[in-house]
C-alpha cells in the first residue's frame, strides 16, 4: 500500500512538471539580426535569419510580401533541413533593398506553424529619403530639448529679483505641476520599472519602449523647477492672489481620476500601465487648459509684468522647432500618418503655440507698459468694488 501511494505521488510530480518543461523548451526558435535597421531609398542591406534549438522536421521561412513596395528581400523564402542529430544552429544571410521610404516591421512566418517559435522573426525597418536630415532633426531635437528645459528658470529669477509672484497666476501654476508631476511618475514607471516595461511589450510584441532618458530628465527637472516656484510663492509677496475655486475644482476632478484609478489597479481590474495611461490623459487635459488662467489674469491686470516673456519665447522656440522636426520627418520617412492620421502630438504642440502668440501680443502689443500695475484689488476699490471677488481668480 505504501509502496503504491509513493508510485502514485512521483506519477503526479512527473505529469504535472511535463507540460511545464513542454513550454518552456518549445523547441527551436527563430530571430531576425537585427531587430532594427535604418537604411536610405535605393540602398542594401544585410541581415541575417537565426535558427537555433531543436528540430526534428523540415520547415519553411517565409517573409511577408505586405510591404513590397518599400523592400526587396531575397531570398524571401528560406527552406531549413532538419539536421541528422535533430539540432539546429544556422545563420542565413538575406539582402533587403530598400525601394521607398517607409516605417514598418518586416515579419517572416513558419511554415507549418508550430514547430518553431517564430516570435522574434520580425525586424523594424526605417527607409529614409536623406541623411542630412536625419541628423538636422536630431539637431532640432536637442536645441528644443534645451530651449524646453532653460524656459522654467526665467520666471524664477523674475521671481527672486522683484521679491514678488504678483502677476504670475498661481492656477497656471498648481494645474503645472500636477501636470509635470504626473508626466514624471510616467516616464519614470515606464523607464525604470521592469515589471510594467514588460507589460508594455505584452500589449506591444514588436515595438520599443517609448520612453527615453531624454523624457525622464525632462520631466523630472521640470517637476523640480515648478515645485521651487511654487516655494517662492510662499516666500515671497503674493498680493491677494491664491488658487481659484475654478480651478481647486477641476484638481479635484483630476485628483478623484487618479485615486478611482488606483483603486481599480487595487482591485487588480486594471493593470499598472493602465493607471499610467489615465495619468498621461491627464496630463493631456492639463496641457489643454492650463495657459487659460494666465492669459485671463494678464487681461484683468492689464499688464504682463511679473510673468516671464522669456519663458514664453523659449516655449515658443521649443514649440516650432517641435512641429518643424515632426513635418522633416514625415518627409524623410514618408509618414504622414503620424501627423495627420493621429494629429495629437501635433495638435497639443500647435495649440500651445498658439498660446504662446497670445502671451507675446499681451506683453509687445496690448500692454506694453512695463511699470508696475495697479493691484486689481485698488482697481475695484476705485470703481466701487463691483470686481472684488474677480481678484481672487484666475478663471474667468
Amino acid at each position: 500500500m505504501g509502496k503504491s501511494t509513493v508510485i502514485v505521488l512521483i506519477s503526479t510530480v512527473l505529469l504535472a512538471a511535463f507540460p511545464v518543461r513542454s513550454q518552456t523548451t518549445i523547441g527551436a526558435n527563430v530571430v531576425l539580426d537585427p531587430q532594427d535597421i535604418s537604411v536610405l531609398v535605393q540602398e542594401t542591406k544585410d541581415i541575417q535569419v537565426r535558427f537555433r534549438g531543436q528540430l526534428t522536421q523540415n520547415v519553411q521561412f517565409n517573409f511577408s510580401n505586405e510591404h513590397s513596395e518599400f523592400v526587396t528581400v531575397t531570398p524571401s523564402v528560406i527552406s531549413v533541413d532538419a539536421p541528422s542529430n535533430g539540432f539546429i544552429d544556422k545563420a542565413v544571410p538575406v539582402k533587403l533593398q530598400a525601394l521607398s521610404p517607409g516605417q514598418f516591421d518586416l515579419v517572416g512566418k513558419i511554415i507549418p506553424a508550430g514547430l518553431i517559435d517564430d516570435a522574434k522573426a520580425f525586424i523594424r525597418v526605417t527607409i529614409a529619403n536623406s541623411t542630412a536630415i536625419i541628423y538636422v532633426s536630431i539637431v532640432i531635437g536637442w536645441i528644443y530639448f534645451v530651449a524646453w528645459t532653460i524656459s522654467f528658470w526665467p520666471q524664477m529669477i523674475i521671481n527672486f529679483r522683484r521679491k514678488s509672484v504678483v502677476g504670475l497666476s498661481f492656477d497656471f501654476l498648481a494645474m503645472n505641476l500636477l501636470g509635470h508631476t504626473l508626466y514624471a511618475i510616467f516616464n519614470c514607471s515606464l523607464y525604470w520599472n521592469d515589471h510594467i516595461e514588460q507589460e508594455y511589450f505584452n500589449r506591444n510584441p514588436r515595438g520599443l519602449n517609448p520612453v527615453i532618458a531624454n523624457d525622464v530628465a525632462f520631466s523630472l527637472h521640470a517637476s523640480l523647477a515648478t515645485f521651487l516656484t511654487v516655494v517662492q510663492c510662499f516666500l515671497y509677496e503674493r498680493g491677494e492672489q491664491r488658487v481659484s475655486y475654478t480651478a481647486q475644482g477641476i484638481l479635484g476632478v483630476f485628483a478623484t481620476i487618479i485615486v478611482v484609478s488606483g483603486i481599480l489597479v487595487g482591485t487588480e481590474t486594471w493593470h499598472w500601465l493602465d493607471f499610467l495611461y489615465a495619468l498621461s490623459y491627464i496630463k493631456l487635459a492639463i496641457t489643454l487648459i492650463k495657459y487659460v488662467p494666465q492669459a485671463v489674469l494678464n487681461f484683468r491686470r492689464k499688464s504682463t509684468v511679473g510673468w516671464s516673456i522669456e519663458n514664453i519665447l523659449l516655449d515658443f522656440t521649443g514649440g516650432m522647432l517641435s512641429m518643424l522636426q515632426m513635418l522633416l520627418n514625415a518627409y524623410n520617412y514618408d509618414d504622414w500618418a503620424s501627423i495627420f492620421g493621429d494629429p495629437t502630438k501635433f495638435g497639443l504642440g500647435l495649440f500651445s503655440v498658439l498660446f504662446d502668440i497670445v502671451f507675446i501680443v499681451q506683453h509687445y502689443v496690448l500692454y506694453k507698459e512695463r511699470s508696475e500695475p495697479k493691484t486689481l484689488e485698488e482697481e475695484s476699490s476705485n470703481s466701487g468694488g463691483a470686481t472684488d471677488a474677480g481678484s481672487k481668480t484666475s478663471f474667468p
